[in-house]
């Protein structure tokens, strides 16, 4: 699988692996991958590349738009409810409270996966906890992470039929909307619930996808991209659960 850390820009790195890889609670074993730490711990599916300690308080805090790839791959479909306790604690509150509406729980799920297994983020509040000032735009999440509160924006980079190829055109449509969607959404947000930085988190079909998603981002004009960090997390093995919502 291709995994890659882009900081204004595309530095790619890639590793191969086949999706038999089991899930928990075995633990994938450790890498070292252009000097970044060990792969996440075992969890529901397996993270592998420069996943753990990718971000920390400079980044959150820093002005500077950032883009972070990951890959997760699983060995089979994730079950409900009898595979809840596979999950981390976070994980495991937002399959049980439900969302704004929607379709989009297994992703927002395993976005957070993402984020707490390779950096230890944790749950604050839900969709429907989060509190505005002014009705409009939301995000999905607000998680602590490096000790800062940071809110997550969901969304999956997936063509139909599946399989299909996804286009440029499509991925600069989504990127466009959701960091749109971003900037006001933290217009919007209430004093005590405010984040530093949002995070656009994104979950995408295949690497091919995931390329197409980070052209897409570094063609975006600046305006835009904010001091948003992009995280996308490439997708293998029995994933369809992710998209077929």
């Amino acid at each position: 699988m291709q995994r890659a850390l882009l900081l204004l820009g595309l530095a790619a790195c890639g590793s191969s692996g086949g999706t038999d890889a089991p899930d928990a609670p075995t633990t994938p074993d450790a890498a070292i991958v252009d000097g970044a730490l060990p792969d996440a711990p075992s969890g529901f599916g397996v993270l592998s590349g420069m996943c753990g300690g990718v971000l920390d308080a400079m980044d959150v805090t820093d002005a500077a738009p950032q883009l972070v790839r990951s890959t997760l791959t699983f060995a089979r479909a994730f079950v409900d409810p009898a595979d809840r306790a596979l999950l981390t604690p976070g994980g495991v509150r937002l399959i049980e409270t439900p969302n704004a509406g929607g379709s989009s729980q297994m992703s927002e799920v395993f976005a957070f996966e993402q984020l707490a297994r390779c950096e230890q983020a944790a749950l604050l509040k839900t969709e429907t906890e989060i509190v505005y000032d002014t009705q409009g735009k939301i995000t999905d999440l607000e998680i602590e992470l490096a000790g800062h509160k940071v809110g997550v924006s969901v969304t999956r980079a997936v063509a139909f039929p599946f399989g299909s190829t996804y286009s440029l055109s499509a991925a600069m449509e989504l990127v466009q909307r959701k960091l749109t969607d971003i900037q006001a959404s933290t217009a919007n947000v209430s004093a005590a619930d405010r984040w530093e930085k949002q995070i656009l988190a994104v979950l995408a079909w295949d690497d091919a996808a995931a390329d197409t998603f980070a052209q897409a981002w570094t063609m975006t004009e600046a305006s835009v991209k904010a001091d948003t960090i992009i995280v996308i997390t490439s997708t293998a093995g029995e994933d369809l659960f992710i998209y077929d919502e």
